[in-house]
């Protein structure tokens, strides 16, 4: 079982001065669980290298017995450092596809048309696509083959338009997440902030917020193990 987690090269919010990238725990919990299920795992970014920490994700209340892990490893730390560019990336080599949030996102990852097309590549190919928190913003140019959004008609989440107004970044983000999901066609829902919510459709997997990193991961994998059931039924 192979796994890609995308993470953003983004580190500044808009013209504020503040730092961002991507959010340690929404990348240290599913890392470590996709690795305790015994998955090989590739790190990508647009940029490659070292892909930019969220401080505010290094704040005590942020971390977590992920985080707390991850900073005890070396190896994963040095995986981190050494991601490699997303234009170097062939969906044929891996099963699915993870992408952690952070406010990064919104800036690059929607964007960039390496990501856009390797999130193209994994669903025309049947292969589970995984977003948590800020990351279903790299769904938001991405269509699938009759030219259609892929959000659209899909039930999902993502950070909510409340939980930016408390982090008091809405007038700065270049857009909200829930209402771009929206517009798009997407049916978008949400649970209470700052709590765990999942939402799955078929291969698309999306999460609310840091919250809902672990319970990302955990359907993540098992919608692999339901993938390789029905293949071995198909033969």
């Amino acid at each position: 079982m192979k796994i890609l987690i995308v993470l953003t090269s983004h580190d500044v919010l808009g013209t504020s001065g503040l730092k961002t990238g991507f959010w340690i725990e929404e990348f240290a919990a599913p890392y470590f669980i996709f690795k305790d299920a015994g998955a090989i795992i590739t790190i990508a970014s647009p940029k490659g290298d070292q892909p930019p920490v969220d401080p505010k994700s290094e704040d005590k209340e942020a971390q977590t017995q992920y985080t707390q892990r991850f900073y005890k490893d070396n190896t994963a730390i040095d995986l981190v450092a050494h991601s490699i560019k997303l234009s170097e990336i062939n969906q044929a080599d891996y099963d699915a596809v993870f992408y952690p949030g952070g406010h990064g996102p919104l800036w690059d990852l929607a964007n960039d048309p390496d990501s856009i097309h390797l999130i193209e590549d994994f669903y025309n190919n049947k292969k589970p696509i995984a977003f948590v928190c800020h990351a279903p913003a790299a769904l938001v140019h991405v269509k699938i083959q009759n030219g259609d959004y892929l959000v659209k008609g899909k039930q999902l989440t993502g950070f909510s338009n409340t939980e930016e107004e408390a982090v008091q970044l809405s007038k700065i983000v270049p857009f909200l997440l829930e209402d771009e999901l929206t517009k798009l066609g997407g049916l978008y829902s949400k649970g209470k902030d700052s709590e765990s919510y999942v939402k799955q459709d078929g291969l698309l997997v999306t999460g609310q917020n840091a919250a809902s990193s672990v319970a990302v991961a955990k359907l993540l994998l098992e919608t692999l193990e339901g993938e390789k059931i029905t293949n071995l039924n198909d033969n």
